[in-house]
């Protein structure tokens, strides 16, 4: 009888010990932990401060301002912004762009524009469609790869065939806006 109460002893215990079997009275479990969900990073939106000033160039839904940066385009543009250009704020408010050629001409010659963009690049090229904002035709079709920095931003060089008011809308990884400039 002592040799099978210890047989059935030693039988639990090995249950205990490989398999897990059973529980000890008192002993604590683990928390299972829970992993981190990740999360996507925050968008930047910009908006013109009460200092901006609102200056010729825009069309359509799209205004176009000088001075009074917001705190975000700021870190978007990894605080090298060019403060004493011209801007335009796209729709959604994700996008803005500084105009290095003021006013925007039509022709050959081509205007630099240096986008910003609230949403972080992740290397994704930047596509921009460009159409009159009264016409589907013609159709102007530019990309940018991300090769520039400090910050999400993307120089460009928009060339459009004809005077007036044109549609530029930006696409980058899974993010659109939209800007409506006036080009003379």
């Amino acid at each position: 009888m002592a040799g099978r109460n210890l047989a059935r002893k030693l039988a639990v215990l090995g249950c205990l010990a490989i398999t897990g079997c059973g529980s000890i009275v008192g002993a604590t479990q683990p928390t299972p932990s829970v992993a981190a969900i990740p999360t996507a990073p925050a968008v930047l939106t910009f908006h013109p401060t009460s200092q901006a000033i609102r200056v010729e160039g825009g069309c359509g839904a799209t205004a176009v301002y000088r001075g009074g940066i917001s705190p975000s385009l700021d870190e978007a543009g990894g605080h090298n912004n060019p403060g004493d250009l011209p801007y335009a704020i796209a729709d959604p408010p994700i996008a803005a762009g500084f105009l290095f050629s003021y006013p925007l001409r039509h022709g050959p010659e081509g205007n630099k524009i240096l986008w910003v963009v609230g949403a972080p690049r992740n290397g994704a090229t930047l596509s921009i469609t460009m159409h009159p904002l009264d016409a589907p035709q013609p159709v102007v079709l530019l990309t940018k790869p991300a090769d520039s920095w400090p910050g999400e931003i993307y120089p460009s060089g928009e060339t459009v065939p004809t005077a007036g008011c044109w549609v530029l809308t930006l696409r980058w990884g899974t993010h659109q806006a939209e800007a409506q400039l006036r080009f003379s």
